[in-house]
């Protein structure tokens, strides 16, 4: 895609925000290099050594928005770790990248397509690495709050239910950290995050001047394009010092055809000579989305997006079965209304009564195991 991208002018509260983005990256940088930690003189330092009997290991690649962006990042990145004793996984970190291979994450187009001011400036890539969520969840303390972690192939990547897979190329892999207060909020994170990358798809799309990519949400952390799965969202938390920690992953297949589908192919269905989707472009306008509705979700609630999150679920009026009683037993009907404060589904049974929808916890697809409780 052409960089950089024409945006429209900030409005006065964009502004202010972006000024107070800055404020906060200013105050980390400070509150990191006051630390004991510094940025090596040397293009690579061990970030963590292992026994012989440890795999070859793998490489990060530190990139930031702004040279504090990246010095604040090199300065903790010698500490990362991956994994313990003799699982652990060895790491060199990489502070003078080569310009990227071809194939390669491209850190400089990336960088300059992103315009969020406290989510993605602080990148690490790598070329191959078991698990871009463990990496961050590992080393959250250590890493400054909105850092993105990037890697071309993954063969530990988690999903729900402990599911592991490994990446096939060219999918779009990767986890970023975030903090919040209100634990009532966190089952809905996930809900922004699949907003925001809907929307972002969109978005760059309209940028490059080609159709729109009718991408959708399927309930609860899925996107999906044309009754495919293209891509999944996962969520953890963890809590200290009063906040939550959260570290969300996300996978999306951009060149990819298999095991579903892919973007790309997607376009490619509307017309062979349009360009092709790029994995940088598109995580840059997650982030450049995400932190616009990450505001409006902290601020004034999921309810301020609800309205826009059910123009791209796949779920409204859809009828489903749950199940009533002993497994075996024909289940009842019921129709989805949308969401409920707690995150699970609303729906209406055949009954007239209000029904709030849950996972059975056994199911791989979460439709085929719906089980319901009555609402007051």
């Amino acid at each position: 895609m052409p960089f950089p991208v024409r945006f429209p002018q900030p409005t006065a509260a964009a502004a202010a925000a972006a000024a107070a983005g800055a404020v906060l990256a200013a105050v980390a940088l400070r509150r990191y290099l006051s630390s004991t930690h510094r940025p090596s003189n040397s293009a690579t330092v061990s970030a963590h050594r292992t026994s012989s009997a440890a795999s070859a290991g793998a490489t990060l690649v530190v990139s930031g928005k702004s040279p504090e962006d990246h010095e604040l990042l090199a300065s903790a990145a010698g500490s990362v770790a991956l994994g313990e004793g003799d699982a652990a996984e060895k790491l060199a970190v990489t502070l003078a990248p080569d310009a990227a291979a071809a194939g390669c994450f491209d850190a400089g187009a990336y960088m300059g397509a992103l315009r969020a001011r406290r989510f993605g400036r602080w990148m690490l890539w790598s070329p191959r690495l078991s698990s871009t969520q463990d990496l961050v969840a590992q080393n959250f303390s250590k890493l400054p709050v909105g850092v993105v972690c990037v890697a071309d192939v993954q063969f530990k990547g988690r999903g729900r239910s402990k599911n592991v897979w490994e990446s096939p190329p060219g999918c779009l892999m990767f986890s970023f950290t975030s903090q919040m207060q209100d634990p009532r909020k966190l089952p809905l994170m996930q809900y922004v995050v699949c907003l925001s990358m809907t929307e972002a798809i969109k978005e760059l799309c309209d940028a490059k001047g080609i159709p729109e990519l009718d991408v959708k949400i399927k309930w609860p952390n899925d996107i999906y394009l044309k009754g495919l799965k293209v891509g999944g969202i996962l969520c953890t938390s963890s809590y200290q010092s009063k906040l939550y920690n959260v570290c969300t992953g996300i996978g999306l297949n951009v060149d990819n055809e298999k095991p579903t589908t892919c973007l790309n192919a997607g376009l490619q269905e509307i017309k062979a000579s349009l360009p092709r989707l790029k994995r940088e472009g598109i995580m840059a306008f997650f982030f450049n989305k995400f932190e616009i509705l990450f505001d409006i979700f902290s601020n004034q609630g999921f309810q301020a997006l609800e309205e826009q999150y059910y123009i791209s679920w796949l779920h409204s009026g859809q009828k489903v079965v749950v199940q009533d009683g002993q497994e075996g037993q024909t289940g009842s009907v019921v129709t989805i209304q949308g969401l409920r404060p707690t995150g699970y589904l609303y729906a209406i049974g055949q009954d007239g009564n209000n029904y709030e929808l849950h996972p059975d916890g056994n199911s791989f697809d979460f439709f085929t195991g719906l089980v319901r409780r009555k609402m007051e």
